[in-house]
């Protein structure tokens, strides 16, 4: 399992995230329990699911002191259009989806790696919404109302496309 130090420089090297941003960025988060701290000596073991939350918070535009509840907020949306209380079956969250890529990325079929490959993870910063686009689906989860800017001016948005992602995950995990 790889440590954090690893996961930070794997996203630096594959995704181009800045080195300093992702280091505090994994810091935050450790420090809010969101990501395994390790123990005096010993680095922390991440899952694929660490390292998409940890890709998750670099690409968000908040301050060090709100990155870990931003985290929290953006990983608990809901499909757009799904309302409250609808059956688990069509109304996973955000954070649900991303552990399924992470998963698909580490151990999935080939071809179900081709297909992540071809995903972009859109992280807009001025609301909270994640939008994943492939060939086949886009789905937008959100807090808003859907169909509907939830902002006035430019919907600004970090775009990552999934197969950077699957080959930080390839080079930290390998094939499990």
């Amino acid at each position: 399992m790889p440590s954090t130090k690893q996961a930070c420089d794997a996203l630096v090297r594959r995704v181009g995230y800045d080195p300093g941003r992702t280091k505090e960025v994994a810091r935050a988060l450790t420090e809010a329990d969101m990501l395994p701290s390790g123990s005096p000596g010993v680095s922390p073991d991440l899952s694929p699911q660490d390292v998409a939350t940890l890709m998750l918070g670099v690409a968000l535009d908040a301050p060090l002191r709100a990155v870990a509840e931003t985290v929290r907020e953006y990983r608990s949306l809901r499909r757009e259009g799904v309302p409250q209380g609808a059956p688990a079956s069509i109304s996973g969250s955000a954070g649900e989806a991303l552990d399924v890529l992470a998963e698909i990325a580490a151990t999935g079929s080939p071809d179900a790696k081709a297909l992540v490959a071809k995903t972009i993870l859109s992280v807009v910063n001025n609301w909270s919404e994640l939008v994943l686009t492939d060939t086949i689906d886009v789905r937008r989860f959100s807090a808003g109302t859907p169909g509907y800017w939830q902002a006035y001016g430019h919907r600004r948005a970090v775009e990552i496309n999934l197969g950077a992602f699957i080959d930080v995950i390839q080079e930290l995990f390998g094939d499990r």
